[in-house]
């Protein structure tokens, strides 16, 4: 496999928040990827890349608890993710945070109301405190002055901020971001990844983000993963621009170079 283990960020001493040993996912006779295995350290900004139909975006959904794989182990904040079952398994769930593609922001609410939902759900906050945390939380993604605009009055970029500012809600030590920069032009998703940079260097949060954008995987990756649908596996780790610089393996190469594979 190309790449190394070692942790781009220099973090190697940080405990490791995410990890996954030897997972499987098959859909019948169908193998979408095998013994995929890596560590998420704290505060990194962790990148799952691949070609389309590589199962980056499954692998997202098994590290969040939505799919189960058909086989290997999942350890979320040192919990196997697998074996939890009930109220455990729901305590485990809600201290990470997710961001989906679109934002996926309920319509009829304010940001103000999007942000609170999850203080609302799982919390026994009063009214005022829920309010104040979610206009903390729209602050932390400079969008004070929007939080009584409804979704259809923003633009994507600010629903995408809205949508991380939502996963922030209950200041979960983990969150996971599905396609950030999906439809952004340049300007906008080189200030989303400032804030992504940002939020992991000033609250120490380690992000987990699946993305196929190039400029974006450069500009906010300490370390990431590639899949491969031929390989039905991943074929790199390590840093994205040791990748870009030296990678050998010809699909790692091709990605990284933009190359005609």
């Amino acid at each position: 496999m190309e790449g190394t283990m070692r942790d781009a960020a220099g973090r190697a001493d940080a405990p490791a928040v995410v990890g996954a040993r030897g997972v499987t996912m098959a859909f019948g006779d169908n193998v979408l990827f095998r013994d995929v295995t890596f560590e998420v350290r704290q505060g990194e900004v962790f990148v799952i890349l691949g070609g389309s139909g590589s199962g980056k975006s499954t692998l997202l959904k098994l590290l969040i608890g939505l799919h189960r794989p058909t086989g290997g182990e999942i350890r979320i904040l040192g919990e196997d993710l697998g074996a939890a079952r009930g109220q455990e398994r729901r305590e485990l769930l809600s201290r990470i945070g997710v961001m989906w593609q679109s934002g996926a922001l309920f319509g009829s609410m304010t940001l103000l109301e999007n942000v609170m939902l999850p203080l609302e759900e799982h919390t026994r906050l009063p009214r005022a405190a829920r309010e104040e945390v979610a206009r903390v939380k729209l602050g932390l993604v400079g969008l004070s002055d929007a939080a009584d605009r409804l979704p259809a009055e923003i633009s994507g970029g600010m629903a995408k901020r809205a949508g991380i500012a939502r996963a922030m809600a209950l200041d979960p030590p983990l969150l996971f971001l599905d396609e950030p920069s999906a439809g952004l032009d340049p300007i906008t998703s080189a200030g989303l990844d400032q804030l992504i940079r940002d939020l992991a260097r000033d609250l120490g949060t380690t992000f987990i983000v699946v993305t196929h954008e190039l400029q974006s995987i450069l500009a906010i990756g300490d370390r990431c993963i590639m899949l491969d649908k031929q390989a039905k596996g991943m074929i790199a780790e390590g840093d994205p621009r040791a990748l870009r610089d030296h990678a050998t393996h010809p699909t790692v190469r091709a990605f990284f170079r933009r190359e005609a594979a």
